[in-house]
């Protein structure tokens, strides 16, 4: 097991970051971390990388505690925090040459990492010359420099360019192919992209936890009508597969089927036994967007 989270709890005065907060992620996974601004993402990222001592609770990265252990998670964790720590005056091989020296790793690594992160062509320049996206890079190749078996990335595609997006998505799905990656981000289709799993967790508190494959398989479909005049709800209710039904203003209602089935022939069908006209008809999939803002708000 990679990351093992047991009942961890943790508060700041009277403010409960995490509550009883469990989860574990396998060799070779890339987890989605998600939840809106104050969820407690970043203290549990915290508590992984030994940064924060939990209240309660139990946790261990690549089998060390967390607690117990430090300096051995502290080794197997590669951490790229939301606010990338950089000394903008130095030299992009200065910094990692820096880095390495820290973690007892060779020149010849240093070199490897800026290739893999996509820094050659950029590896004369101060830090303080790059962009936003190259120096999500810098802190990337820093994080990657002592080949740690877990990487813990807090919104690691912050400021790239769509090129520069696509390039480390891909990046990040190499990595996953032989270490274990816990990604935080606000971009879904950033997690749709690069994830085989999601953790959802909202005010502390863990509110999904799911492949998303299970996720597209459990889709519900939204079909979205509207009629030339107000129907009961009721009424709609009767057709199958129907699990809620809301009225969204005027003659338009929003039908949720839980089924993968096409229902549009099923809705204009009941339309024209019903003797209404329909005045428009379309369909959409609940997608993990929509999760999410079902699952926190």
């Amino acid at each position: 097991m990679s990351i093992s989270v047991k009942n961890i709890t943790k508060s700041f005065g009277s403010q409960k970051a995490l509550d009883n907060i469990s989860f574990s992620i396998q060799k070779g996974e890339i987890v989605g971390f998600l939840g809106p601004n104050g969820a407690g993402k970043s203290t549990m990222m915290r508590v992984l990388t030994t940064y924060h001592n939990a209240d309660s609770g139990q946790a261990e990265v690549n089998g060390f505690d967390v607690l117990k252990s430090k300096l051995d998670v502290q080794k197997s964790i590669g951490y790229l925090p939301e606010h990338n720590p950089l000394y903008l005056e130095m030299y992009i091989k200065e910094y990692l040459a820096f880095n390495a020296n820290i973690y007892k790793v060779s020149k010849e690594r240093v070199n490897e990492v800026i290739e893999q992160t996509g820094l050659t062509l950029e590896a004369h320049k101060t830090i303080g010359q790059l962009s936003k996206g190259y120096r999500q890079r810098v802190g990337l190749a820093a994080a990657l420099l002592h080949n740690p078996d877990v990487l813990i990335l807090d919104e690691p595609t912050t400021g790239l360019d769509p090129n520069q997006l696509i390039e480390i998505r891909k990046l990040i799905r190499e990595i996953g192919k032989e270490k274990t990656i816990l990604l935080s981000t606000h971009i879904m289709k950033e997690v749709e992209a690069v994830c085989d799993r999601v953790i959802i967790i909202n005010k502390g508190e863990l509110v999904a936890d799911k492949k998303l494959e299970e996720l597209r398989e459990a889709e519900q479909q939204i079909i979205e009508v509207e009629f030339d005049y107000r129907v009961e709800e009721v009424l709609l209710n009767k057709m199958p597969n129907v699990s809620s039904v809301k009225n969204t203003g005027g003659f338009v209602y929003e039908i949720v089927f839980n089924t993968s089935k096409d229902m549009r022939p099923t809705v204009f069908d009941f339309a024209h036994d019903n003797e209404l006209k329909t005045l428009q008809l379309s369909r959409k999939n609940k997608n993990l967007e929509s999760l999410f803002t079902e699952l926190t708000t």
